[in-house]
This record gives structure tokens, sequence and C-alpha cells, in this order.
């Protein structure tokens, strides 16, 4: 019988963080491609992706609450 692991959150900052820096470079390789290959899309694509960056922003904010949240717990 396996037993459950302890709910060790002693990295949870790290990580978090980490998903934010990743977040941020998806958030700014896409803005770079938009950018890059604006006259190659079309309207709709370029609101795709501003829609999705617009969501990686929102993300992002949620998950530094996270980080706070975190820090105030320990």
């Amino acid at each position: 019988m396996t037993h459950p692991k302890p709910d060790d959150r002693s990295d949870n900052v790290e990580k978090i963080q980490n998903t934010i820096d990743h977040t941020l470079e998806n958030l700014n390789e896409s803005k770079d491609y938009i950018n890059a290959h604006a006259e190659e899309l079309s309207s709709k694509e370029k609101d795709e992706l501003s829609s999705k960056n617009e969501r990686r922003k929102e993300s992002v904010d949620g998950l530094r609450s996270e980080i706070k949240d975190e820090a105030d717990s320990q």
C-alpha cells in the first residue's frame, strides 16, 4: 500500500516563478512574432494572438498574487 506524499510547499514560490518566467517568454515571443510577421497575418490571427497575450498577462497577475500568498504563509 502506498502512502500519499506529504504536502511539501517549500518550493512553491520557485515553481510559480518559473511558470511566470515561461509565460512572459511566451508573451514576448508572441509579440515579436506579431511584429515580424504583421503583414503576413490576417486580422483574425492577430486578434487571436493578442487575446492569448491578454490571457497570459492575466495569468501572470494571478500567479504573482499566488507568490505573495505563499510568501505570506511561510
